[in-house]
């Protein structure tokens, strides 16, 4: 570990010196480069010449321990000690933290899309629901909501609901939010006051730019329709719907939300390449992991992720063994608790070479 810290803080002072060369000043792209580059190398930097800094304080406390015979002097380097002793194992364990290669999507916005799994109605309804809480959600950490598709029951609540969620960061909070996510409570139509159980699915997924991306256009084929629902003379009489098919992989994508053709085709575009990015990746991921496929965050529909058990006010998620009994604030947006907790296990797992997988809690209670 020691090495490769030592390798990047060589590299942070080259960069330093580059950006600095009088050769170098008009060449505006090259230093701004440089500049990215240095920027992502800071924290770490900072952080291990903090760690040289307290082990230097150590050395030189334990040696004014061993050559000092001042009563008062031993003890004021005995306490240093064991200060330093307790500090530098939680500095090792950040550079650490901080050595994990970063998921180069993680600063992406993310493109979510949520579907009603099994229950009807409920289902819809329990799928707007979460589409509310992940608003709450983005309203309070400063990100910014912009619906692309949906699709209502009729009865207030959605099929389907694709939404973007914008802001530095969006992806790494919300990258672990796919997947099956289970509702346990009396529907507003059970007339005995019976519990459901009802399902709802969430992808999620990086937003791409389209050099992140090869797409041949030649392999893309592009349908417009006329776009559904009320949205004035424009709406209702163009065609301003755009429905993209990528013909090798079979994905279809389908945009109507925005006021003209063009703004759909583009939106339509950015969802089709991030859909596109994220069968690249799984497809190299099970090359890598063979079987292991249902790392958290890829979408799988083949389990539950988390229970919102209304009756008992709670809400658990199984991967982690993390469970809330305050309900109403998990569904006004107070996630941060299970998005802090997977992060935590998908670090120690990283650093321990598994893979963040479910816990030993599975609460099937009706």
């Amino acid at each position: 570990m020691l090495d490769k810290l030592a390798a990047i803080e060589a590299r942070y002072d080259e960069l330093e010196r580059l950006m600095s060369d009088p050769a170098l000043l008009s060449d505006y792209s090259r230093i701004a480069d440089y500049g990215k580059e240095r920027t992502s190398l800071a924290e770490i930097v900072d952080a291990y010449r903090d760690y040289k800094r307290q082990m230097g304080q150590l050395e030189d406390a334990r040696a004014m321990r061993e050559a000092e015979s001042d009563a008062d002097m031993l003890a004021l380097a005995q306490d240093e000690i064991a200060e330093l002793e307790t500090t530098i194992p939680v500095l090792e364990e950040r550079l650490r933290v901080l050595l994990i290669p970063k998921d180069p999507r993680d600063d992406k916005n993310v493109i979510m899309e949520i579907r009603a799994g099994a229950g009807g109605d409920e289902a819809g309804l329990f799928a707007a629901d979460l589409f509310r809480m992940y608003s709450y959600y983005a309203m309070q950490h400063g990100y910014k909501i912009d619906v692309i598709d949906q699709s209502d029951t009729g009865v207030g609540g959605f099929k389907e609901i694709k939404f973007e969620v914008k802001g530095k960061g969006a992806y790494s909070r919300l990258k672990f939010e796919g997947g099956v996510h289970r509702v346990q409570r009396v529907p507003a139509t059970e007339s005995q006051g019976r519990v459901h159980t009802s399902t709802v699915t969430i992808a999620v997924l990086a937003e791409m730019e389209a050099l992140d991306v090869q797409l041949n256009m030649n392999d893309v084929q592009m349908d417009t329709f006329r776009a559904g629902g009320a949205g004035g003379q424009n709406v209702q009489k163009n065609e301003t719907a755009v429905r993209l098919t990528h013909i090798p992989s079979g994905l279809v994508v389908a945009v109507q939300d925005e006021r003209s053709q063009l703004q759909n085709k583009e939106r339509a575009m950015s969802v089709l390449i991030a859909r596109l990015y994220e069968l690249e990746v799984e497809k190299q991921r099970s090359l890598l992991e063979g079987e292991r496929r249902g790392q958290v965050g890829t979408g799988e529909r083949s389990e539950k992720i988390r229970t919102y058990n209304y009756p008992q006010n709670r809400v658990t998620d199984h991967r982690v063994g993390v469970t809330s009994y305050n309900l109403p604030a998990i569904m006004n947006g107070a996630i941060d608790e299970f998005i802090d907790a997977l992060n935590t296990q998908d670090q120690a797992e990283k650093l321990g070479g598994g893979a963040l997988g479910r816990a030993a809690v599975d609460d099937d209670e009706e």
